[in-house]
């Protein structure tokens, strides 16, 4: 009798542990891949990655996964200010939310470019040299640093390798393969990159980034369609 109760209970006692090891992995690997879709990849060879720039933790405007009060500034060298639900449906109200969310760290906003996704707004320092870039959500007037080069280029020093003129010639070799009809325009000069508006038929359409150490460019997929622009 004690021999066939031990055989029984073998079986079931294994059973239940290849059940357990079985639940373990399948966490372990969704959790590796929500970790791998939150972040943005960082372009290779000079190849833009196409990412939609949703889902990126702590970073995205709307709120969604931040960190920090609501006063807004530099945290960890990002800028960020939690959305106060209000709509904000003009470059004058995206303006207004930068500068809020920028003023603690002495920076303020020059170019604001709304388009049909965001508004992109360029922050400049004390100097009036282009700092930082932010985007602010329409729907709910968060602003946090923009997505890709801003947050993962951005050195906090002007050393390049790369000059203004030769990322536009980086640029415009890119363009034709990978944005056909596009053309870069002038750059603005970042810690650590290059920042360039794209015209298609004498009309800006985009924009796009260029390392100013390995010359890699990327495209910033997420703004959707331009619509306006006012520089400061």
């Amino acid at each position: 009798m004690t021999r066939k109760r031990l055989s029984k209970a073998g079986p079931r006692w294994l059973a239940w542990v290849v059940l357990a090891v079985a639940g373990l992995l399948l966490v372990a690997s969704v959790a590796f891949v929500a970790w791998g879709f939150g972040r943005p990849p960082a372009p290779v060879g000079g190849v833009a990655p196409q990412w939609s720039g949703h889902g990126a933790p702590m970073t995205g405007p709307g709120g969604r996964g931040q960190v920090g009060g609501p006063s807004g500034g530099m945290m960890g060298g990002r800028v960020w200010l939690a959305g106060d639900g209000v709509r904000v449906g003009t470059i004058a109200q995206a303006r207004a939310r930068a500068t809020q969310a920028a003023a603690s760290s002495g920076l303020r906003p020059g170019e604001v470019m709304q388009f049909t996704n965001n508004f992109y707004v360029e922050l400049k320092d004390t100097s009036g040299a282009p700092t930082t870039e932010v985007l602010v959500d329409p729907a709910t007037g968060a602003v946090a640093t923009e997505y890709g080069p801003a947050m993962m280029w951005n050195t906090g020093n002007r050393t390049a390798t790369v000059s203004a003129d030769q990322a536009v010639a980086i640029a415009n070799r890119w363009l034709p393969t990978n944005a056909a009809g596009q053309t870069a325009a002038t750059p603005e000069a970042y810690p650590g990159y290059y920042t360039i508006d794209t015209t298609s038929g004498g009309k800006k359409v985009g924009m796009l980034s260029v390392n100013a150490t390995t010359g890699a460019v990327w495209y910033h997929t997420w703004h959707g369609q331009f619509l306006a622009e006012e520089d400061a």
